[in-house]
């Protein structure tokens, strides 16, 4: 029997509509069940029917340039992992790791290398 699980993400806007608050919690989060402050998001659900993607990116005014470029920093070494455990394509997997070396390196979010 296929199990069912929720994730639910509560925004709090200020009077301009803008991100001051973001919440989430999961049934499956093994920190607990607790609702979690975040201060960005990215969502992206790739659409059955239509086949396009539909993205929620948000963020807070608290969320400094270094977090931000920290945040994107890791959101691209993770998509390159996902790429490889879906395609198993190494060489595009490697070129998206690649990026995401350079794009940490040039935003000082981690050293160069050599």
């Amino acid at each position: 029997m296929a199990k069912t699980s929720q994730i639910q993400i509560n925004v709090k806007l200020n009077d301009d509509n803008h991100p001051i608050g973001i919440e989430w919690k999961s049934d499956d989060n093994p920190s607990g069940t607790g609702l979690q402050s975040a201060k960005a998001m990215m969502l992206s659900l790739f659409d059955k029917e239509y086949k396009d993607t539909f993205k929620i990116d948000l963020w807070t005014e608290e969320l400094q340039v270094i977090e931000m470029d920290r945040f994107v920093y890791q959101a691209l070494k993770s998509m390159g992992d996902t790429y490889f455990k879906a395609t198993n394509n190494t060489k595009l997997a490697n070129d998206i790791q690649r990026f995401a070396q350079y794009f940490g390196e040039e935003t000082e979010t981690i050293k160069k290398e050599g």
